[in-house]
């Protein structure tokens, strides 16, 4: 008993002092207060509650586009369908064109400081010294009989005042007209629509998206996300089904979300039957529109109109692109119960790089995003070409990357590729497993990037992939200028939102998967989130908790530094202490009766600088009897001492400085130069998080001690790793001097 209460005694003023260095609570305490509680809508274990709801808007939309003013007008018809517990007095809907207006608040605010030597582009996105019209002209709000609706707008959300509430478990239709100015991209930073302009040729390419009035989420756990639309933050939409007509210019081509009704009415003989031809061409890519079509298209330009049929089931928005340029091709991709067709529509100027690689790139994202969470689901995935972005929606994203005079440099090429892959896999976060991006941007980029680089380095190992190396050089930048993960996306820093949101989520995936958790049990956790997910809302908790329950492996640790912190890793490999024990020439009996062994070298204290004064000395004398308290039976010391004898054994003393917990890898060099590897679980620092001590028993000598030496944790400090202290990572000095 005197043991153990001198142990418990111990081990409290060991949790004091460490309470007095982290007075709010220690890094291995649960995060039960730092995410939503569990509830009937969202259970303990980080699926769906048996009473999780979400509302549905179905619509029906009407649009021309009016190339010769650069206007897009439409009608609409919304079916929204309250399956929440609430009656509601009124409904929010999303006015994101209204972000371009003259004198919106937004307006320049995402870099709105005056510098020296600014560009044009710049001062124009600053000032709108060349003004121009923007923004919705709502034409009427009307019930399903036809009466008026009254509405109140607020910069990017418009508020529906009901005359009567609407029920919980009920439907109620309404429409809208409306109509407003398409912008030119040329005009903005951080674009995500609009025209693009092409004087060689005079035409235009159009990609039409935030473009109608839109339902906003209304959830379990805050109401209405009716946060206004700042540009970063993206979308929190509504799931539900889509019949959209799209009238255009004759001689113009649609890509589009969903499938095409009127292929007949719209699509010649000839493209009909490369159509079909494609339908069954699973290794390689068939023309639907050729680059000659589509430079005869350019040519002519019809006044005469086109009307372009969709449907869309169980998406959460609508988007499409339209011009006479398009060169169009397609591939099917064969899945169990379903055959997607994966499809590609660039100008001339996208040649021959597109032609060569983006339907590829699709292929290549839906097989491995596929096999990695739930099988892609909808009947085309496509990728259209445009300048500066990439940019995402339910089976269609604008993809940046075109070649200079039909060229593209190796690393050009390695972008276009990595956007492609990227932005066809946002189909997966946030397009089905629908998080919001408004709150939680990490929650899709994050996700996302960690099964784009996945992909880039099973299918394109030749370009540089995301790695634990990629988020040293931010993370250990200034600490005072920097946010958590868990940052709401318009409140991030311009310059850090990208390896806040993309990059430091996919390391931290990274990490659990190759070093916490392991990789085919990861693989089935993460796997398990999505299928829970998959057309729901999920929060920050759904996918901690989910992590944990499906691994039965405690992380809170992991989730509370590396998405609620700004710590780094930066593990000091503070002293390695050698000691070597042999027997002696007299026997097993009498060593056991001298209670000592004889112990090499005459470094009997203090640290050494290296392994060349030999091992320090020790006594290990037999345990007395009170040692063993009221147990009879005793330990085998000779067999101890026989089992020690000439063993080396290193004491290694690792001091955490970042801040952050992490498993510890030691790779050991042997004077034979042969080398191992042990790992410790981070569990190793639970009894003190600042240091800890760990012995081992090796057969041969040791010339070198190394932590984390493939860099599996992100250590900003691999100088401070290694034993002897003067042998650094040249390795990693490479790659810090390089970025």
């Amino acid at each position: 008993m005197r043991q153990i209460l001198t142990l418990c005694l111990a081990i409290s003023l060991t949790l004091q002092l460490y309470a007095q260095n982290q007075p709010w609570q220690g890094k291995f305490e649960p995060i039960d207060r730092m995410i939503d509680p569990p509830n009937s809508f969202r259970a303990s274990s980080g699926a769906p509650g048996k009473a999780y709801w979400q509302q549905r808007a179905d619509y029906k939309i009407k649009v021309r586009l009016d190339e010769t003013n650069n206007i897009i007008s439409g009608e609409e018809t919304i079916t929204y369908y309250n399956n929440s517990p609430d009656d509601l007095s009124y409904l929010w809907i999303q006015l994101e064109q209204n972000i371009n207006k003259k004198g919106n608040e937004d307006f320049g605010s995402v870099n709105n400081a005056v510098r020296e030597g600014m560009n044009t582009h710049q001062m124009q996105f600053l000032t709108r010294a060349i003004d121009f019209p923007a923004g919705y002209t709502i034409k009427y709000i009307k019930d399903i009989n036809g009466n008026p609706i009254k509405s109140l707008v607020n910069n990017t959300m418009m508020k529906v005042l009901l005359d009567e509430p609407l029920k919980s478990g009920t439907t109620m239709s309404f429409t809208l007209g409306w109509s407003y100015p398409i912008t030119d991209r040329s005009m903005f930073f951080l674009s995500r629509e609009g025209y693009e302009y092409f004087p060689g040729d005079n035409n235009t390419v159009y990609l039409i998206a935030h473009w109608f009035p839109r339902m906003a989420v209304y959830n379990d756990t805050e109401g209405w996300q009716n946060q206004q639309f700042r540009r970063l933050g993206e979308f929190a939409l509504e799931f539900g089904n889509y019949e959209v007509d799209i009238t255009v210019p004759e001689d113009h081509i649609i890509a589009a979300t969903g499938e095409l009704q009127n292929t007949s009415e719209v699509l010649s003989k000839t493209q009909l039957k490369r159509l079909e031809e494609a339908r069954t061409s699973f290794d390689k890519p068939v023309l639907i529109v050729t680059k000659e079509e589509a430079e005869a298209n350019e040519n002519v330009k019809s006044t005469q109109l086109k009307t372009w049929k969709f449907k869309a089931t169980n998406v959460r928005d609508f988007s499409f692109a339209s011009s006479r340029k398009f060169i169009w091709d397609a591939q099917a991709v064969k899945f169990s119960d379903h055959t997607t067709m994966a499809m590609s529509f660039y100008p001339k100027e996208g040649l021959p790089v597109w032609q060569e690689e983006s339907t590829k790139a699709i292929v290549n994202a839906l097989q491995v995003y596929s096999e990695a969470t739930f099988e892609y689901p909808y009947p085309v995935a496509i990728s259209v070409n445009t300048s500066n972005i990439g940019m995402e929606f339910p089976m269609i994203s604008f993809n940046g990357g075109r070649p200079r005079n039909g060229k593209m440099s190796d690393g050009a090429k390695a972008g276009m590729i990595g956007t492609i892959v990227h932005e066809v896999g946002h189909n997966w976060f946030p397009m089905i497993v629908s998080s919001d991006e408004r709150k939680w941007m990490w929650m899709d980029e994050g996700l996302n990037t960690f099964l784009h680089q996945r992909t880039i380095a099973e299918r394109y190992p030749q370009f540089n992939s995301t790695t634990p190396k990629s988020i040293v050089p931010f993370m250990s930048g200034d600490k005072s200028i920097m946010r958590p993960i868990m940052t709401t996306s318009d409140n991030e820093l311009l310059r850090q939102f990208g390896n806040n949101f993309y990059i430091k989520p996919t390391v931290g995936l990274q990490i659990l998967r190759n070093s916490v958790v392991g990789e085919e049990l990861f693989d089935q956790a993460f796997k398990e989130y999505a299928n829970r997910w998959k057309y729901k809302h999920p929060n920050p908790a759904d996918l901690f908790r989910t992590l944990e329950d499906a691994t039965a492996v405690d992380l809170d640790w992991f989730f509370r530094g590396w998405f609620f912190t700004t710590d780094n890793v930066d593990m000091e490999l503070l002293d390695v202490k050698w000691f070597k024990v042999y027997e002696e020439s007299l026997n097993i009996e009498d060593q056991n009766k001298s209670g000592k062994v004889k112990i090499e070298g005459e470094n009997s204290g203090g640290k050494a600088k290296d392994f060349s004064s030999g091992p320090e000395v020790i006594n290990m004398t037999s345990t007395p009897d009170q040692s063993y308290g009221g147990f009879l039976s005793r330990l085998d010391e000779p067999e101890i001492r026989k089992q020690l004898s000439g063993k080396n054994i290193y004491e290694v003393t690792i001091k955490n400085i970042g801040g952050l917990i992490m498993p510890v890898t030691i790779e050991w060099v042997y004077k034979d130069g042969s080398t191992e590897t042990d790992k410790l679980p981070a569990d190793v620092w639970r009894l003190n998080e600042y240091e800890v001590k760990k012995t081992f028993v090796k057969e041969k000598e040791v010339t070198k001690v190394i932590l984390d030496p493939n860099f599996e944790f992100a250590d900003i400090d691999m100088g401070n790793n290694t034993f002897p202290k003067q042998e650094q990572s040249s390795d990693f000095d490479k790659f810090k001097q390089k970025n």
